[in-house]
């Protein structure tokens, strides 16, 4: 229980779990989970304003939702990610970047596109299957955050990400995989397998990629990664449903 209100109070802006005086590594298992309860907020929101705001203003306000229930704490660390990574020429320069408090033009640039990403995205939504995607892709982007935890090493001494290296263990891993598969199997049946995944592949790609780039992953990266695994989680989400809507979507109660 204190693992699990540690991962709410940590991934979002409720006050529960205390301090980090504890063990934080066991938290791990339970970001997927985490995820489920920012999804199904999100798609409670949605129906409440379905008849009453238009469509694109609803998006809007949804994306605005998920960043102020998540402190904007993955928005930040993508931010800083994208000025480190790509306004660095070396790996000790790329971490000192990292540790800078001020924007640059790569953190404004990827913070426009990120957010115009996930608004389009997420008006672009089917139908049949919107409800659905709304409440799981933020479940599966932290699975795929929780994938590169235990994949990569840290590339630092210290840091915000260092406080889930105590106590840590693949047994996290096995159970946020169950809760994220399980979500996944109820609401979009083999679809949702798939999709989840998918979702593990493109964040460890992308884990792969940053930690040959800075050494190892740092807590900015991790950020970066839930941040992208969105992305991905909505964009093959909307392209499955087009282009394998019978193999691919068949949720458990049809």
């Amino acid at each position: 229980m204190r693992s699990l209100l540690q991962s709410f109070g940590f991934l979002t802006i409720l006050p529960v779990g205390g301090g980090r005086e504890q063990a934080m590594g066991p938290s791990r298992a339970f970001f997927p989970l985490v995820g489920l309860a920012l999804g199904g907020v999100l798609a409670g929101l949605d129906w409440l304003m379905d008849t009453a705001v238009p469509p694109l203003v609803v998006d809007a306000i949804l994306v605005a939702v998920l960043l102020v229930l998540t402190r904007a704490i993955h928005t930040e660390g993508f931010l800083d990610a994208c000025d480190g990574l790509f306004g660095g020429h070396s790996r000790e320069d790329r971490l000192r970047i990292l540790r800078d408090t001020h924007v640059g033009a790569f953190a404004v640039a990827g913070g426009v596109a990120l957010l115009l990403l996930k608004w389009s995205l997420l008006v672009s939504l089917p139908l049949d299957v919107r409800w659905e995607l709304l409440v799981l892709f933020p479940c599966l982007s932290r699975l795929g955050m929780l994938a590169t935890m235990a994949a990569f090493p840290y590339a630092r001494a210290e840091g915000l990400g260092t406080a889930f290296l105590e106590g840590k263990g693949w047994w996290q891993v096995v159970v946020g995989l169950a809760i994220a598969l399980f979500a996944g199997w109820v609401l979009l049946g083999s679809g949702g397998l798939a999709l989840a995944g998918a979702v593990v592949v493109v964040s460890l790609a992308l884990g792969w990629w940053m930690s040959r780039m800075l050494g190892g992953m740092t807590g900015d990266t991790y950020g970066a990664v839930n941040e992208l695994a969105e992305v991905a989680a909505l964009l093959m989400g909307i392209l499955a449903v087009y282009f394998w809507p019978t193999l691919f979507f068949a949720p458990l109660w049809v």
